[in-house]
Order: C-alpha cells, then sequence, then structure tokens
C-alpha cells in the first residue's frame, strides 16, 4: 500500500507544481486537512482550493522540490524544499525569491490526500514578504 500512497503523494505534488486547482481537487479528500508551518488547520477540499488558488496567485512559480519520498502504509513523509517568488506589486522581482528547507507528512486514503501537513522554517521567507511590502516590490 505505502507505495499506491506514495504515487498519490507524487501525483499531489506534480499537481502542486502545475498549480493545477483541478487536479488537487480531484487528488483530496472531501474533509481533506491542511496543517501550515505554524501549526494553524484547515478543513474541506473547497476551502483548501481556494487557498491554493491564493497561495499561487501570491507565489505564482511556486514549486516543491522532492529529495526524498518514505511511505509506510497510508503514511507518507517527504523531504526537500520549497521554493517561489513572491508577487509584489513590480511582479516577480528576483530579490523576493524565497527558497527553503521544508518537510511534509501527509495521509492517504481510498486514493486521496486526508492530512497535508507542511515543516519549514518562515522566518526568512516573511522578512523577504515583509520587505517587499514595504518596498512596494
Amino acid at each position: 500500500m505505502s507505495s499506491d500512497a506514495t504515487s498519490v503523494i507524487r501525483a499531489f505534488i506534480a499537481a502542486i507544481n502545475r498549480r493545477s486547482l483541478p487536479e488537487l481537487g480531484e487528488l483530496m479528500t472531501s474533509d481533506h486537512t491542511f496543517v501550515d508551518p505554524q501549526g494553524r488547520v484547515q478543513t474541506g477540499r473547497d476551502a483548501m482550493l481556494a487557498a491554493w488558488k491564493g497561495y499561487f496567485e501570491m507565489f505564482p512559480d511556486y514549486q516543491i522540490r522532492v529529495d526524498r519520498i518514505i511511505g509506510d502504509g497510508h503514511l507518507v513523509a517527504v523531504f526537500g524544499e520549497a521554493c517561489g517568488t513572491f508577487k509584489g506589486r513590480r511582479g516577480l522581482a528576483p530579490e523576493n525569491r524565497i527558497v527553503m528547507p521544508a518537510a511534509w507528512k501527509s495521509r492517504v486514503r481510498r486514493g486521496r490526500v486526508a492530512w497535508w501537513q507542511v515543516y519549514a522554517d518562515w522566518t526568512e521567507g516573511m522578512k523577504i514578504i515583509e520587505r517587499a511590502q514595504r518596498k512596494g516590490s
């Protein structure tokens, strides 16, 4: 089962990297739960699709780069980095690029992602966003 769950997570990451809301919707359970690096929880496929839409508008080139995926039954851990450029008022300025190590914990249920939790230190990312908003970048 772990290879099946791992395949689902690989497809989920590919959909994120393509910024494909329809594919993400197909890959999430209706009660999908997302947990951000600060521990904030959002539940429900529709709420998460709206959140992803907003995130892709803020980071139009967002990508997850995978170094390693480990599956154990319905649980899958992903290790790599998250990167993207914050879209300030001037568009995708190179100084607004964020690259950070990250890990994701996921649970797959009946071929769909039921849980997606992000572990990352957003300190530098927040500094870039705040700087860009102050400068009007």
